[in-house]
């Protein structure tokens, strides 16, 4: 079996279901080399990943600079790239403008070198955006002047989230979703399914946690985020470990990591070398109905060929659902679940 293939929303575009992260590419993860990183893009498009997700604030364009060389020597990859906006200026509605829209595209277009971008995302505006139609009549004009081909939304809550859902061109929101953050799974996947509108789950090994690898002692780089975000010191909690309690993610990650042990013994010895917690919690989130594309970050080749393996694999089945919900529900809902 290969990789699967979706539709993205209303781009009307096919992508794989596991695509590429690349904030990792830029900045904020420690760092990585122009070299290695355009390796790990390498390495993607060989495994059948076709959607690279970046932002023009990833390393102040570095990370759409690398994809743009990538594409421009892999012309026939069919790789879609959708980029996000919105964060190069303070987070004030008011700057929510046609103009700016404009220019941030503009410069998009040239890191890309595109001159029309498959799909350009808000980036986590403040709230009152998603509800502001002039926001979207600009969004509409930049489709019209053919700058963009299509626009979606990256959201921190499940509220933004329906407010995009709602707007007729909206294409696509881009949302945390992983087995420890499932408030999605309520109203958000059912609400874009019926709107025909694409569902990106970023975030999707809340940082990391549930690939089993990090214990209490663990320890990050300075420049890494889940060493100086880890209380949202810089950007919204939920975008680090989920905004899950660090030591109670660890020892989550372990029921997790033995939730997919007993499913590996259920299968049988031919599964029992191949489905890590990292590729059965990728899996887990690209097997949910609504979910177009997963989009894990790869630091290295090894990483990104074991990511896209997430995508060719068959069904998790009933019990290994249950067993991710009891863990979600025992550690996190309490917690967390209302709060995004």
């Amino acid at each position: 079996m290969g990789m699967q293939q979706r539709t993205l929303g209303r781009t009307g575009r096919t992508v794989s279901a596991i695509g590429l992260g690349t904030w990792q590419l830029g900045a904020d993860w420690g760092s990585v080399t122009e070299s290695d990183a355009l390796a790990v893009l390498e390495a993607s498009a060989e495994a059948g990943v076709t959607f690279f997700d970046t932002a023009d604030v990833y390393g102040d364009g570095r990370s759409e600079s690398l994809i743009g060389r990538f594409i421009a020597a892999h012309p026939n990859a069919g790789i879609t790239v959708a980029t996000k906006m919105g964060r190069r200026q303070e987070q004030d509605p008011g700057n929510y403008t046609l103009a700016n829209f404009r220019d941030w595209t503009d410069r998009s277009r040239a890191n890309l070198r595109m001159d029309t971008l498959p799909l350009v995302q808000l980036h986590c505006p403040p709230a009152s955006v998603f509800s502001d139609g002039a926001v979207y009549d600009a969004l509409d004009t930049l489709v019209s002047e053919q700058a963009i081909a299509a626009y979606g939304v990256s959201v921190e809550t499940c509220e933004e989230a329906l407010a995009a859902i709602a707007r007729p061109g909206v294409a696509s929101v881009q949302i945390i979703l992983n087995a420890f953050r499932l408030k999605p799974l309520d109203a958000v996947l059912p609400a874009a399914r019926e709107a025909g509108v694409g569902i990106i789950a970023r975030v999707p090994l809340a940082s990391g946690l549930l690939s089993g690898r990090y214990t209490h002692e663990t320890t990050f780089a300075q420049n890494d985020h889940r060493t100086f975000n880890r209380h949202g010191e810089a950007f919204d909690v939920g975008e680090t470990f989920s905004g899950v309690d660090y030591d109670t993610g660890v020892a989550a990650a372990q029921e997790f990591a033995a939730a997919v042990e007993s499913l590996r013994e259920a299968q049988g010895v031919e599964c029992a070398d191949k489905l890590s917690p990292a590729k059965a919690a990728l899996a887990w989130v690209a097997q949910q109905d609504g979910v177009s594309t997963v989009i894990p970050g790869a630091r290295s080749v090894d990483q990104a060929r074991a990511n896209a393996a997430a995508g060719s694999v068959g069904a998790l089945g009933e019990d290994f659902e249950r067993a991710v919900r009891e863990i979600y529900d025992r550690n996190f809902r309490a917690a967390i679940h209302d709060r995004w």
